[in-house]
């Protein structure tokens, strides 16, 4: 959704209050429109909201965000529902866990918050597909976000100030920061820019819902991306320098934010609970369990799938992680002969074996050149990464995987294998067992698998993954998927790990690292205290969002939610 600058009606405001509320059949919520407010319970009221996405908090965590919400002076919580979290196949439903709507909608009401609820089907969010399942793409010819030809939408708004002139003012995403992409700056807004823009709203008695209040992490593949010029995947971290940070911390723009607040209406009384503990521990050394190749029964137990060209990731059913695509060279390549993708048909990453050796990587929008040789009956395997799907734009149908056949040479290759890989389920439930570890005399490159175990004496606390030397790949902490890391491509160089995900006392934890590409010659990682969201040697975009803020020094450049 663009970005809304000046305020707005509201198109769907509190839908649920009546199933939050106590005594229901007693509360009532109208629109005001001569007066340009909102009643509630027959008096006028605004609301001063902030943005959670329950789908990127662990559900443990949902009431300690949302009472730190509550804390802040906010009387309303505003989220989204997201098509493809909860029906994963189509007709099949999942609102278990962290995907219980009701037990959050609960958690807001205990809380004491109001709810805005945005359900969608598309929301963006800088979430995979924007909410979208990937399943709709199995029809390759489906239109996404389209609309009936026949409306005319300045007739419509024409309409709508003919019957309803006037109303609230509303400004349903106010900015408090911004999203991250991988090898940009991390984003940040001041307090200033920020607190200045919210008082001058209320002053207007506006209300206000702000986008962010508590970011929140991108676990697993669920992160989206944009397309600017070029695919620009999003980070892990939904940090977006909100108030509350990613690990929960209250930030001094949330205490900035509760003084401006505390203006117009009244604070709940009491302090805003403490940061939570966090701890340190490293550095550990990893061992090395084997190349991605070497788990192909476990990791595709069906087999392979046979086709003359490639085919997409959504084809095959397969609609996140990765995908290995595998044919044979069909004769000699005594020289090196570049290898390449017509139409700019890699989606998103290839990382390329020739007869298991590494190659190096194509990738998407992407001018890198590689070049191959090979016997004739040499395999050449390619691992395609979903690195997130659109999640920004009309018709954005971002088919994932090989979209066109790789060329060698002048040689289009086909009569393919194809591999969708459960790497999940390999983590999850083999990689406990005893496996037979490899032992090589210099580090590996190329999809490898590394684990090591720990514990954490007494109650351990939040920690920040920090992965040194690492290149680019997926990690796993007692089977749950924390994320993508980039080290080499940044800003963020840390992952959040949660202090519920972590076995305390003494008893043994596990983390799972797939390394894509290369492994340092210490294969190390360590556990911070503290982020580091912010190492990319690129210009800083500061963004303020207010007109009256704006300033040189704070360019704007807006994506959409």
């Amino acid at each position: 959704m663009a970005p809304k600058k000046p305020p707005c009606l509201p198109s769907l405001l509190l839908p649920l209050l009546t199933l939050l509320l106590p005594q229901a059949d007693t509360r009532s919520f109208i629109v005001d429109r001569e007066n340009d407010r909102f009643l509630l319970d027959g008096a006028p009221f605004r609301y001063v909201s902030g943005s959670l996405h329950y789908f990127r908090v662990p559900r443990v965590l949902w009431a300690d965000r949302l009472l730190k919400m509550r804390m802040s002076g906010l009387n309303a919580v505003q989220f989204y529902v997201p098509w493809n979290y909860h029906e994963p196949e189509p007709g099949v439903y999942n609102f278990n866990g962290s995907r219980d709507l009701t037990a959050f909608l609960n958690e807001a009401s205990i809380a004491d918050l109001l709810v805005i609820l945005r359900p969608g089907p598309y929301i963006c969010a800088e979430w995979e597909m924007g909410g979208l399942p990937a399943w709709l793409l199995q029809k390759p010819e489906i239109q996404l976000r389209t609309s009936d030809p026949a409306d005319n939408m300045t007739e419509i708004f024409a309409l709508l100030r003919k019957y309803e002139p006037h109303g609230p003012l509303v400004n349903s995403e106010y900015y408090t920061g911004w999203l991250d992409y991988w090898g940009q700056n991390h984003s940040t807004r001041s307090i200033s820019a920020v607190t200045k823009g919210l008082e001058n709203m209320l002053k207007l008695g506006a209300s206000v819902n702000m986008y962010m209040f508590h970011g929140g992490t991108n676990f697993g593949y669920w992160n989206g991306a944009d397309e600017k010029g070029r695919f620009l995947p999003i980070t892990t971290s939904y940090d977006y320098d909100a108030p509350i940070s990613e690990a929960g911390d209250p930030t001094p723009k949330l205490f900035a934010l509760r003084n401006v607040i505390s203006k117009f209406q009244e604070i709940p009384l009491g302090p805003l609970p403490p940061p939570s503990p966090k701890m340190m521990l490293g550095p550990l050394t990893l061992h090395l369990d084997g190349y991605l190749l070497s788990f192909l029964d476990i990791l595709c137990p069906h087999g392979p799938i046979r086709s003359i060209l490639p085919m997409t990731f959504e084809a095959v059913k397969q609609d996140h992680g990765f995908m290995l695509y595998r044919t044979y060279l069909t004769h000699t390549v005594s020289e090196p002969t570049q290898l390449w993708v017509p139409n700019n048909g890699v989606h998103d990453r290839a990382y390329v074996m020739v007869d298991g050796v590494f190659q190096g990587v194509l990738e998407r929008n992407m001018k890198h050149q590689l070049f191959l040789m090979g016997k004739m009956g040499a395999k050449l395997d390619i691992l395609l990464e979903n690195m997130g799907r659109l999640s920004f734009g009309s018709n954005s149908s971002d088919f994932k995987g090989l979209l066109e056949p790789p060329v060698l040479g002048q040689t289009a290759l086909n009569q393919w294998l194809m591999f969708p890989l459960k790497v999940d389920k390999l983590v999850k439930w083999w990689f406990p067992l005893p496996l037979l570890r490899s032992s090589h005399a210099q580090a590996p490159s190329g999809p490898t698998f590394y684990s090591t175990t720990f514990s954490i004496l007494g109650e351990g606390g939040d920690t920040f993954l920090f992965l040194p030397g690492w290149t680019k790949g997926q990690v796993w902490i007692n089977g749950f998927n924390l994320g993508r890391y980039w080290t080499r491509q940044g800003p963020q160089q840390t992952l959040y790990v949660p202090r519920p995900l972590l076995f305390s006392r003494g008893a043994l934890n596990k983390i799972t690292l797939l390394e894509l590409e290369n492994v340092p010659s210490e294969p190390q990682i360590q556990f911070l205290d503290r982020p580091i969201l912010n190492s990319t040697l690129h210009k800083t975009y500061i963004y303020s969002l207010s007109a009256d803020t704006q300033s040189p020094s704070e360019p704007m450049e807006l994506s959409g939610h």
